[in-house]
């Protein structure tokens, strides 16, 4: 078998075992288990995310089980989500891949880590958590999902390692880091330290990344002000209209064609080879108000009902608390990220003085005077 000849009869056995128990769903069936799984907004990332989720399981099932040589398959794809804080970017990926392909998935923050050779983690132990997710099984892992989150970050133009010859001379982050992700996210054979931490010491195993898919995730805080000033520098003439997307989208997200220009992403300070790696920029927004209403009831609220009832209280949250709650998201920019949090400030107080000492009663949130205020037990 082509595709496994470097690997023993009974290890390559136990893989395609795993690999025939991952469901090759259609896309639409994805989306719907996205839903039921409490996944909500973002239609046409959602959709997006979907497509690549089929596409990678399909690719696998024509390499391993159909026994495809790898010059009639489409190659891998890794994707670049774009979108602000709390709209769902990576949640997005924990549910496709963790939850419902259950496929081998890794969500790292790219910022711990360093150009090899310098102080923080080398870019080669990201594959050491995609082995340990993988229950340091080589061949599992080699068809796992890395996310990188905070990818944003990784901008040269965004950190002090910026200086004079910043192209050509290893810097600790930024520029160095994105070098170093060059090689990951195309098809290299890469060495994979065994052990967490100082990554020259220890064993090693070789891993293949053909078949690794990469999505990178970031707010891109300033993407809007690089596309403001792009199109600034194209217009003609004092006062004329810079454009009604890029006024109107502050804060809102963004639109598929702010990201379809890697130059964009040029000025902001990654390396055009690096973006060029991502086969489809997906573009996420900020998420509507009966959107977030809806999360911050069946995520935040029922499970809070859940708790109280357990201690046994009676937990009542009056309809004008989610309205105040989302309109407090929405102001901060917190995304749905930040819904739990104004609720278990105020539920604290209630909590203390009644959590684990059998007591019962009602205890009712409610707006008054422009705050939140909670009454009982």
């Amino acid at each position: 078998m082509e595709n496994l000849k470097e690997y023993s009869p009974n290890d390559a056995e136990r893989f395609l075992t795993l690999l025939r128990k991952v469901p090759l769903l259609p896309p639409q069936e994805v989306d719907r288990r996205l839903t039921r799984h409490g996944y909500r907004g973002q239609k046409d990332a959602r959709r997006a995310a979907c497509l690549m989720a089929y596409r990678h399981v399909a690719r696998l099932r024509r390499l391993y089980l159909e026994r495809r040589p790898r010059a009639k398959v489409m190659p891998k794809s890794n994707y670049l989500f774009v979108g602000p804080t709390g709209c769902g970017k990576t949640f997005l990926i924990e549910l496709l891949f963790q939850r419902i392909l259950k496929l081998p998935t890794v969500i790292v923050d790219v910022t711990s880590y360093s150009e090899t050779g310098y102080v923080g983690q080398d870019t080669n132990s990201i594959l050491t958590r995609l082995l340990r997710a993988a229950n340091d099984n080589p061949l599992w892992a080699s068809v796992g999902i890395v996310c990188l989150d905070e990818f944003d970050k990784l901008a040269s133009g965004r950190n002090n390692a910026v200086f004079a010859g910043a192209g050509t001379t290893k810097d600790v982050t930024g520029l160095g880091v994105q070098r170093e992700l060059l090689k990951l996210l195309e098809a290299a054979d890469v060495v994979v330290p065994l052990e967490l931490g100082h990554s020259s010491y220890g064993d090693f195993i070789n891993m293949d990344t053909a078949d690794v898919a990469f999505v990178a995730s970031g707010a891109f805080s300033g993407l809007h002000e690089v596309v403001r000033q792009s199109q600034s520098e194209q217009s003609i003439g004092f006062g004329s209209d810079l454009g009604s997307d890029v006024e109107e989208s502050f804060g809102m997200g963004f639109s598929q064609s702010q990201v379809d220009n890697i130059d964009h992403f040029y000025k902001y300070g990654f390396l055009p080879e690096l973006i060029a790696r991502f086969t489809r920029i997906v573009p996420f927004v900020s998420l509507a108000a009966d959107t977030l209403k809806e999360i911050l009831v069946h995520d935040v609220v029922d499970k809070m009902i859940d708790e109280f009832a357990d201690e046994g209280l009676e937990l009542s949250v009056e309809p004008s608390v989610l309205d105040y709650v989302v309109h407090s998201a929405i102001k901060r920019k917190t995304g749905a990220r930040g819904l739990a949090a104004l609720l278990t400030q105020h539920l604290e107080g209630a909590a203390f003085q009644s959590f684990g000492l059998g007591k019962s009663g009602r205890v009712t949130v409610r707006v008054e005077a422009g705050e939140i205020r909670v009454d009982g037990p």
